[in-house]
């Protein structure tokens, strides 16, 4: 049976690593690379790195003292984390069009997590799957719960897409895409647990991986997701940045207690 993964979200703005609270509220937490190295170390299954500046160019973190040099734009900071990871990276944020998978892909990237061009324009999630394959590209999918059910959301979280969360889901596996990373607004930086409604209504209506995210505070929740949907995968973000080995830590809870997820180790360097 196809083991489930444990996978650590980074989120970045302007060139540093911040901690997310429904989408909203963003706190500081440091140098990208070295939460990169230590999760790798911890034999997390995968990383998503999702950049949320929202300019394109802004970038500095302001450190010239650094070792490595002040990084200046995505496409550094992949090339640089992919250097201390051992596990495949999804890179989402900034990307518009076929040549931005590509430079990401080359740079270090092993797939790619697109959302507003594929909202702008469903055809390029097609295009995307028949350049690179549809092993590469991720759509996430930003989710808030409304008066008229489940809905998808844009721009950072602010503006209803038009698309209800099922049309949505379906239209993204028809076009090709070989992932779904489905985030529940509400619940992001809430600790509250996912929303086990949400991804059901997503496992039920397609056949393509689901990746859930949003609002993990303790290990159970990651058991819950696990053993109340069919997700492929379960993610997070916040909780993977304030203790110690905690990807070992969440997997070590997950395997003893029967899930199906790989066996937890330490990589030692």
């Amino acid at each position: 049976m196809k083991k489930k993964r444990v996978i650590p979200v980074l989120l970045l703005k302007d060139g540093w690593l911040v901690q997310s609270k429904t989408f909203t509220k963003h706190q500081n937490l440091g140098n990208p690379s070295f939460a990169v190295k230590r999760l790798s170390e911890w034999a997390a299954d995968e990383l998503i790195y999702l950049d949320i500046s929202r300019s394109d160019n802004k970038y500095d973190m302001r450190r010239e003292d650094l070792r490595d040099g002040n990084k200046s734009n995505i496409l550094e900071i992949i090339e640089d984390v992919s250097i201390v990871s051992f596990m495949p990276i999804t890179i989402g944020g900034k990307i518009k069009n076929i040549n931005d998978i590509a430079l990401r892909l080359s740079n270090g990237a092993d797939k790619v997590s697109i959302n507003t061009q594929a909202l702008d324009n469903p055809l390029f999630i097609n295009e995307a799957a028949k350049v690179f394959g549809s092993q590469c590209i991720v759509v996430c999918c930003d989710v808030k719960k409304t008066p008229n059910g489940y809905r998808i959301f844009r721009d950072y979280g602010k503006l209803d897409s038009g698309y209800s969360l099922t049309e949505w889901i379906k239209i993204c596996e028809g076009q090709g895409a070989g992932e779904l990373l489905i985030q529940s607004i509400d619940r992001d930086g809430t600790r509250e647990g996912y929303d086990i409604e949400m991804l059901n209504i997503v496992c039920k209506n397609v056949k393509i991986p689901v990746i859930a995210l949003g609002g993990v505070g303790e290990w159970e929740h990651l058991e819950t997701a696990l053993s109340q949907t069919d997700v492929d995968a379960v993610a997070a973000a916040n909780i993977f940045q304030f203790t110690d080995q905690s990807v070992f830590i969440a997997k070590n809870y997950l395997y003893n207690n029967n899930n199906n997820v790989r066996k937890p180790f330490v990589i030692k360097i």
